[in-house]
């Protein structure tokens, strides 16, 4: 008979991680070299502003929902989105674009409050990017936003906003995401000054 030396007892194994935590982290979440994205990678990601999803090849590398089929799924028409105007508004920027926990209602209410652009024009753009129906369309008025965003500076969370991308494309999500913007920009706004009767 063999001596044959026993084995340790297996470890348990351990419970499956959330897909949150196992997910591929998004280009604003990288650690950058000095806490700020090369200028070459957002050149590159702000050439597919305009452009369809995925059709952009310098963009390639920094998706994270790119399908191996070559559909253009929900996920990766908001991440392109995302991308693009996370590359305008990170863009000559100073300090990182992207907060967490910053909601785009919440920054634009910080943008409007800044005094460097007129509070009714603010109002205008929010309620233009807020009613489009399409999210080629909320960009595009988002756009504008984001670059005003720069000056002030103000960040925000890009990875929520991702999400709202995402829900933005389904109707029955989207009522959702307009008054949580909403909510951001107009709750307690107007209140300052006025007091009750």
């Amino acid at each position: 008979m063999t001596d044959v030396a026993s084995a340790p007892p297996a470890e348990p194994a351990a419970p499956p991680a959330s897909p949150e935590k196992t997910r591929q982290p998004m280009f604003w979440e990288h650690a950058h070299t000095g806490d700020l994205p090369d200028g070459a990678d957002l050149a590159a990601l702000r050439r597919g502003i305009g452009r369809e999803p995925g059709s952009v090849p310098a963009m390639w590398r920094y998706y994270t929902a790119l399908d191996r089929e070559g559909r253009l799924t929900a996920r990766l028409r908001a991440e392109h989105v995302a991308l693009t105007l996370y590359a305008v508004h990170q863009q000559s920027l100073p300090s990182p674009a992207h907060r967490f926990g910053t909601g785009l209602g919440a920054a634009l209410l910080a943008l409007r409050d800044s005094d460097r652009f007129s509070p009714d024009a603010v109002d205008r753009r929010f309620n233009a990017a807020a009613t489009a129906t399409s999210l080629d369309e909320a960009a595009y008025h988002l756009r504008g936003l984001v670059r005003q965003l720069r000056q002030v500076p103000q960040s925000l969370d890009y990875t929520q906003l991702l999400r709202d991308f995402v829900d933005w494309q389904h109707p029955e999500r989207v009522g959702q995401v307009r008054r949580r913007w909403g909510a951001q920009y107009f709750l307690g706004r107007d209140r300052a000054g006025t007091t009750s009767t």
